[in-house]
Protein backbone atom coordinates (compact mmCIF):
# COMPACT_ATOMS: atom_id res chain seq x y z
CA UNK A 1 0.00 0.00 0.00
CA UNK A 2 1.14 3.55 -0.72
CA UNK A 3 -0.23 6.98 0.17
CA UNK A 4 1.25 10.08 -1.51
CA UNK A 5 1.67 13.54 0.02
CA UNK A 6 2.34 16.19 -2.65
CA UNK A 7 4.47 18.73 -0.78
CA UNK A 8 5.24 22.43 -1.47
CA UNK A 9 1.87 22.96 -3.19
CA UNK A 10 1.68 26.45 -1.59
CA UNK A 11 4.44 27.58 -3.99
CA UNK A 12 2.26 26.90 -7.06
CA UNK A 13 -0.65 29.25 -7.79
CA UNK A 14 -1.87 27.46 -10.92
CA UNK A 15 -4.43 24.77 -9.95
CA UNK A 16 -4.15 23.19 -13.43
CA UNK A 17 -0.41 22.67 -12.95
CA UNK A 18 -1.06 20.83 -9.67
CA UNK A 19 -3.64 18.63 -11.41
CA UNK A 20 -1.11 17.88 -14.17
CA UNK A 21 1.50 16.81 -11.58
CA UNK A 22 -1.13 14.62 -9.88
CA UNK A 23 -1.95 12.94 -13.21
CA UNK A 24 1.75 12.28 -13.87
CA UNK A 25 2.11 10.85 -10.36
CA UNK A 26 -0.80 8.47 -10.94
CA UNK A 27 0.71 7.33 -14.26
CA UNK A 28 4.08 6.76 -12.53
CA UNK A 29 2.41 4.71 -9.78
CA UNK A 30 0.54 2.62 -12.37
CA UNK A 31 3.79 1.96 -14.25
CA UNK A 32 5.17 0.41 -11.02
CA UNK A 33 2.00 -1.72 -10.65
CA UNK A 34 0.46 0.35 -7.86
CA UNK A 35 -3.26 1.19 -8.24
CA UNK A 36 -2.54 4.67 -9.61
CA UNK A 37 -6.20 5.63 -10.11
CA UNK A 38 -7.23 4.70 -6.56
CA UNK A 39 -4.16 5.80 -4.56
CA UNK A 40 -4.87 8.76 -2.24
CA UNK A 41 -2.81 11.81 -3.24
CA UNK A 42 -3.00 14.64 -0.72
CA UNK A 43 -1.85 18.13 -1.71
CA UNK A 44 -0.34 20.38 0.94
CA UNK A 45 2.67 22.08 2.47
CA UNK A 46 4.54 20.51 5.37
CA UNK A 47 6.17 23.84 6.23
CA UNK A 48 2.84 25.68 6.30
CA UNK A 49 1.43 22.96 8.57
CA UNK A 50 4.44 23.29 10.92
CA UNK A 51 3.88 27.03 11.13
CA UNK A 52 0.24 26.50 12.14
CA UNK A 53 -1.33 27.67 8.87
CA UNK A 54 -5.04 26.75 8.90
CA UNK A 55 -5.57 27.14 5.13
CA UNK A 56 -6.30 23.90 3.18
CA UNK A 57 -2.57 23.58 2.31
CA UNK A 58 -1.52 23.75 5.98
CA UNK A 59 -2.70 21.79 9.04
CA UNK A 60 -5.88 20.40 7.38
CA UNK A 61 -3.70 18.67 4.72
CA UNK A 62 -1.88 16.74 7.47
CA UNK A 63 -5.20 15.75 9.05
CA UNK A 64 -6.32 14.56 5.59
CA UNK A 65 -3.06 12.57 5.22
CA UNK A 66 -3.54 10.83 8.59
CA UNK A 67 -7.16 10.08 7.70
CA UNK A 68 -6.03 8.54 4.38
CA UNK A 69 -3.49 6.35 6.23
CA UNK A 70 -6.23 5.18 8.62
CA UNK A 71 -8.86 4.48 5.98
CA UNK A 72 -6.86 3.32 2.93
CA UNK A 73 -4.33 1.02 4.61
CA UNK A 74 -6.04 -1.96 6.31
CA UNK A 75 -5.03 -3.13 9.77
CA UNK A 76 -2.49 -5.97 9.29
CA UNK A 77 -3.43 -9.39 10.59
CA UNK A 78 -1.32 -10.19 13.63
CA UNK A 79 -0.16 -13.71 14.50
CA UNK A 80 -1.39 -13.49 18.10
CA UNK A 81 -2.62 -17.10 18.33
CA UNK A 82 0.83 -18.73 18.32
CA UNK A 83 3.19 -19.23 21.27
CA UNK A 84 5.06 -16.04 22.20
CA UNK A 85 8.35 -15.46 20.34
CA UNK A 86 10.52 -12.34 20.14
CA UNK A 87 14.02 -12.13 18.61
CA UNK A 88 16.33 -9.95 20.72
CA UNK A 89 17.56 -6.89 18.80
CA UNK A 90 19.20 -4.90 21.59
CA UNK A 91 19.90 -5.08 25.34
CA UNK A 92 20.04 -2.15 27.77
CA UNK A 93 20.75 -1.80 31.46
CA UNK A 94 18.58 0.81 33.22
CA UNK A 95 19.86 1.81 36.65
CA UNK A 96 17.36 1.06 39.41
CA UNK A 97 15.17 -1.03 37.11
CA UNK A 98 17.23 -3.81 35.59
CA UNK A 99 17.81 -5.22 32.12
CA UNK A 100 15.58 -4.30 29.16
CA UNK A 101 15.60 -6.26 25.89
CA UNK A 102 14.08 -4.73 22.78
CA UNK A 103 12.71 -6.34 19.64
CA UNK A 104 9.66 -6.91 17.47
CA UNK A 105 7.30 -9.60 18.70
CA UNK A 106 7.10 -12.23 15.94
CA UNK A 107 4.06 -14.05 17.24
CA UNK A 108 1.85 -14.47 20.30
CA UNK A 109 1.18 -12.19 23.27
CA UNK A 110 3.32 -11.37 26.31
CA UNK A 111 1.82 -10.10 29.56
CA UNK A 112 3.49 -8.57 32.61
CA UNK A 113 4.35 -11.30 35.15
CA UNK A 114 4.70 -14.13 32.61
CA UNK A 115 7.73 -16.43 32.55
CA UNK A 116 9.84 -16.60 29.37
CA UNK A 117 12.89 -18.55 28.23
CA UNK A 118 16.00 -16.99 26.69
CA UNK A 119 17.03 -19.42 23.94
CA UNK A 120 19.98 -19.67 21.55
CA UNK A 121 23.77 -19.14 21.45
CA UNK A 122 24.14 -19.78 25.23
CA UNK A 123 22.50 -22.33 27.56
CA UNK A 124 18.73 -21.75 27.89
CA UNK A 125 17.67 -19.71 30.95
CA UNK A 126 14.30 -18.65 32.39
CA UNK A 127 13.23 -15.21 33.61
CA UNK A 128 10.08 -13.21 34.37
CA UNK A 129 8.83 -10.19 32.42
CA UNK A 130 8.18 -7.41 34.94
CA UNK A 131 7.34 -4.66 32.46
CA UNK A 132 6.28 -4.10 28.84
CA UNK A 133 7.01 -0.72 27.27
CA UNK A 134 6.29 0.66 23.81
CA UNK A 135 7.09 4.21 22.67
CA UNK A 136 7.78 5.22 26.29
CA UNK A 137 4.39 4.02 27.48
CA UNK A 138 4.00 1.23 30.02
CA UNK A 139 1.59 -1.48 28.84
CA UNK A 140 -0.06 -4.55 30.39
CA UNK A 141 0.85 -6.65 27.36
CA UNK A 142 2.55 -6.67 23.97
CA UNK A 143 1.38 -8.59 20.91
CA UNK A 144 2.68 -9.78 17.53
CA UNK A 145 3.90 -6.88 15.41
CA UNK A 146 4.68 -4.57 18.35
CA UNK A 147 8.18 -3.15 18.81
CA UNK A 148 8.59 -3.39 22.57
CA UNK A 149 11.06 -3.22 25.42
CA UNK A 150 10.69 -6.01 27.98
CA UNK A 151 12.03 -5.55 31.51
CA UNK A 152 13.46 -8.84 32.82
CA UNK A 153 13.68 -9.76 36.50
CA UNK A 154 17.08 -10.84 37.86
CA UNK A 155 18.73 -10.92 34.45
CA UNK A 156 22.10 -9.18 34.06
CA UNK A 157 23.05 -7.12 31.02
CA UNK A 158 25.66 -9.73 30.03
CA UNK A 159 23.20 -12.67 30.28
CA UNK A 160 21.37 -11.74 27.06
CA UNK A 161 22.64 -10.80 23.61
CA UNK A 162 21.37 -9.91 20.17
CA UNK A 163 20.51 -13.05 18.21
CA UNK A 164 18.86 -14.91 21.08
CA UNK A 165 15.07 -15.15 21.34
CA UNK A 166 12.58 -14.76 24.17
CA UNK A 167 9.84 -17.39 24.00
CA UNK A 168 7.11 -19.17 25.90
CA UNK A 169 8.85 -21.88 27.98
CA UNK A 170 9.31 -25.19 26.15
CA UNK A 171 8.05 -24.01 22.75
CA UNK A 172 11.34 -23.69 20.87
CA UNK A 173 14.74 -25.36 21.26
CA UNK A 174 18.26 -24.38 20.19
CA UNK A 175 19.83 -26.42 17.38
CA UNK A 176 23.07 -26.24 15.44
CA UNK A 177 22.73 -28.92 12.72
CA UNK A 178 19.96 -28.97 10.13
CA UNK A 179 19.07 -29.79 6.54
CA UNK A 180 18.30 -26.75 4.41
CA UNK A 181 17.08 -25.88 0.94
CA UNK A 182 19.25 -23.06 -0.37
CA UNK A 183 19.25 -20.74 -3.38
CA UNK A 184 22.64 -19.23 -4.21
CA UNK A 185 22.37 -15.75 -5.75
CA UNK A 186 23.81 -15.36 -9.23
CA UNK A 187 26.52 -12.84 -10.11
CA UNK A 188 23.86 -10.57 -11.69
CA UNK A 189 21.85 -10.64 -8.45
CA UNK A 190 24.85 -9.43 -6.45
CA UNK A 191 25.99 -12.88 -5.35
CA UNK A 192 29.24 -14.80 -5.72
CA UNK A 193 31.17 -14.86 -8.99
CA UNK A 194 32.66 -18.30 -8.35
CA UNK A 195 31.31 -21.69 -7.17
CA UNK A 196 31.77 -23.03 -3.64
CA UNK A 197 32.69 -26.54 -2.50
CA UNK A 198 32.12 -28.92 0.40
CA UNK A 199 33.15 -27.35 3.74
CA UNK A 200 32.31 -23.79 2.62
CA UNK A 201 31.97 -21.61 5.80
CA UNK A 202 29.90 -18.45 5.32
CA UNK A 203 27.77 -16.63 7.91
CA UNK A 204 24.12 -17.61 8.27
CA UNK A 205 21.85 -14.72 9.23
CA UNK A 206 18.93 -15.87 11.42
CA UNK A 207 16.44 -13.20 12.53
CA UNK A 208 18.85 -10.68 14.08
CA UNK A 209 22.34 -12.18 14.01
CA UNK A 210 25.08 -13.86 11.95
CA UNK A 211 26.41 -17.30 12.94
CA UNK A 212 29.26 -19.03 11.13
CA UNK A 213 28.48 -22.52 9.82
CA UNK A 214 29.93 -25.24 7.60
CA UNK A 215 28.11 -26.57 4.53
CA UNK A 216 28.02 -30.28 3.74
CA UNK A 217 26.94 -30.91 0.14
CA UNK A 218 24.87 -33.97 -0.87
CA UNK A 219 26.61 -37.04 -2.29
CA UNK A 220 27.49 -36.62 -5.93
CA UNK A 221 27.50 -32.79 -5.76
CA UNK A 222 31.08 -31.53 -6.04
CA UNK A 223 30.37 -27.82 -6.19
CA UNK A 224 27.52 -25.28 -6.20
CA UNK A 225 27.42 -22.60 -8.89
CA UNK A 226 25.94 -19.10 -8.44
CA UNK A 227 22.25 -19.33 -9.42
CA UNK A 228 21.86 -22.96 -8.25
CA UNK A 229 19.25 -24.43 -5.92
CA UNK A 230 20.71 -27.06 -3.60
CA UNK A 231 19.90 -29.15 -0.53
CA UNK A 232 22.67 -29.23 2.08
CA UNK A 233 23.39 -30.03 5.72
CA UNK A 234 24.60 -27.04 7.75
CA UNK A 235 26.45 -27.20 11.08
CA UNK A 236 26.59 -23.93 13.04
CA UNK A 237 29.33 -23.06 15.55
CA UNK A 238 26.66 -21.79 18.02
CA UNK A 239 23.14 -23.19 18.55
CA UNK A 240 20.27 -20.98 17.40
CA UNK A 241 16.59 -21.13 18.37
CA UNK A 242 15.01 -22.65 15.28
CA UNK A 243 12.11 -24.64 13.93
CA UNK A 244 11.23 -26.13 10.55
CA UNK A 245 10.40 -23.45 8.00
CA UNK A 246 12.66 -20.77 9.51
CA UNK A 247 14.21 -18.63 6.77
CA UNK A 248 17.78 -17.35 6.75
CA UNK A 249 20.21 -15.45 4.56
CA UNK A 250 23.74 -16.55 3.68
CA UNK A 251 26.28 -13.74 3.96
CA UNK A 252 29.91 -13.35 3.09
CA UNK A 253 31.93 -10.26 3.99
CA UNK A 254 28.82 -8.25 4.77
CA UNK A 255 26.92 -8.99 1.53
CA UNK A 256 24.14 -11.48 0.92
CA UNK A 257 25.13 -14.36 -1.36
CA UNK A 258 22.19 -16.73 -0.85
CA UNK A 259 18.92 -17.47 0.92
CA UNK A 260 17.51 -20.62 2.44
CA UNK A 261 14.93 -22.29 4.62
CA UNK A 262 15.31 -24.90 7.38
CA UNK A 263 13.85 -28.12 5.94
CA UNK A 264 14.61 -30.54 8.77
CA UNK A 265 16.38 -30.22 12.11
CA UNK A 266 19.08 -32.88 12.68
CA UNK A 267 20.34 -32.02 16.18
Amino acid sequence: YIVVYMNKCDLVDDEELLELVEMELRELLSSYEFPGDDTPIIKGSARAALEGDTSPMGEPSIAELINALDTYIPEPERAIDGAFLMPVEDVFSISGRGTVVTGRIERGVIKVGETVEIVGIRPTTSTTVTGVEMFRKLLDQGQAGDNVGLLLRGTKRDDVERGQVLCKPGTIKPHNKFEAEVYVLSKEEGGRHTPFFNGYRPQFYFRTTDVTGACELPEGVEMVMPGDNVKMVITLINPIAMEDGLRFAIREGGRTVGAGVVAKIVE
